[in-house]
């Protein structure tokens, strides 16, 4: 019996039989269906799965013609993490003629909207360098991170104090004015990003902080849509279902607590997000195989109704991708293969 080598969500080496292999896809697939309302993979789709993971190639890749772009978060720091100390613009310029970037993305250490406030001028200062030295489009972002608004850093009471109180009126208040307050701070920066040159404006992790987090991310987008028509706003989520943080958030008469990709790429299409990224989170108890089926599953129904571009993302622990600091190629190039191709994406 031909053995195939693969892996488990966290990494480690996973020897099994076709059978083990076709058991743990058809039962990805089945949570995909229970937990997120989308219809099964059919049959060719679940062959093209098996016959993946059997090859025997190290690294695999996509068909010419189905090349897709890539985008990227926090590029800029990621180079600090291989011990490569360059300074923010000298990383760019090593994403786009080391490393062959489609696009970049400038971004500070702090990586959210709130705490750019104080150096937004020095920010500018260093997007007018990195644009003068790269040819690529140059994105600007933050994550919403609206963890920052409550005391004591922030100035509104936390709700994760109030809740297990049962003073649910007051937190789900403390969580209104913070949506408030990051709608203000994200569009401050993302105006002044914008109207300083840069291509486009990255809201990530949305959803980090729940349905607050996400409701702030698309008033966000409708208000900077509404004053610049043309800016690209990429919303990339951080997780594959919005938590009930607060519960009765709502948005377009729509709950927000509980929402699956394909019906967050339809509100933020709505509030006119450009690209959008949804999220599968990586179980690192199971195999990539389980994984991966259970990934392509939730996101294929949203490159198949999108009316935006769809870059789904794909790192360490989201996308089938193992939980580990630098993910195994043989399963990243499979996995990246295998959902651009079966779910029709127009990016990572």
């Amino acid at each position: 019996m031909t053995t195939i080598n693969t892996r488990m969500g966290d990494g480690s080496p996973l020897a099994m039989s076709e059978d083990e292999l076709r058991r743990d896809i058809d039962d990805g697939i089945s949570q995909a269906v229970e937990n997120a309302s989308v219809a099964p993979l059919n049959k060719e789709e679940i062959e093209y799965l098996v016959e993946l993971f059997k090859r025997p190639d190290r690294i695999v890749g996509v068909e010419p013609g189905k090349e897709i772009v890539l985008t990227y978060d926090a590029a800029t720091l990621k180079i600090k993490r291989h011990a490569l100390f360059e300074d923010r613009v000298n990383a760019l310029a090593m994403y786009e003629r080391l490393l062959g970037a489609d696009t970049l993305e400038l971004c500070h250490i702090d990586y959210s909207y709130k705490t750019l406030k104080p150096i937004v001028s020095y920010e500018q200062a260093t997007l007018e360098q990195a644009l003068s030295v790269t040819h690529s489009p140059m994105f600007y972002g933050a994550m919403p991170n609206l963890g920052l608004y409550t005391q004591p850093d922030g100035p509104f009471p936390n709700p994760m104090e109030l809740l297990p109180m049962g003073r649910i009126a007051e937190g789900r208040a403390a969580y209104d004015s913070m949506v408030d307050a990051a709608v203000e701070d994200i569009c401050f920066i993302s105006e002044i990003m914008w109207e300083s040159g840069a291509d486009g404006i990255n809201f990530d992790t949305v959803g980090a902080s729940g349905d607050p987090d996400f409701k702030a991310s698309l008033l966000a987008a409708e208000k900077l849509k509404a004053k610049y028509p043309d800016i690209a706003i990429e919303m990339g989520m951080a997780g594959e279902f919005v938590l009930g943080m607060h519960g009765e958030m709502w948005h377009e008469g729509v709950r927000l607590a509980g929402l699956y990709p394909l019906d967050q790429l339809k509100l933020a299409e709505k509030a006119g997000v450009t690209i959008f990224g949804p999220v599968v989170n990586t179980n690192a108890n199971e195999s990539v195989p389980w994984n991966l089926a259970r990934t392509i599953a939730i996101i294929k129904p949203c490159g198949e109704r999108a009316t935006i571009p769809i870059h789904a993302n794909m790192g360490m622990g989201v996308g089938a991708v193992p939980v580990t600091d630098y993910p195994p190629v043989d399963v990243v190039s499979r996995a990246s293969k295998a959902m651009v191709e079966l779910c029709r994406l127009d990016g990572l």
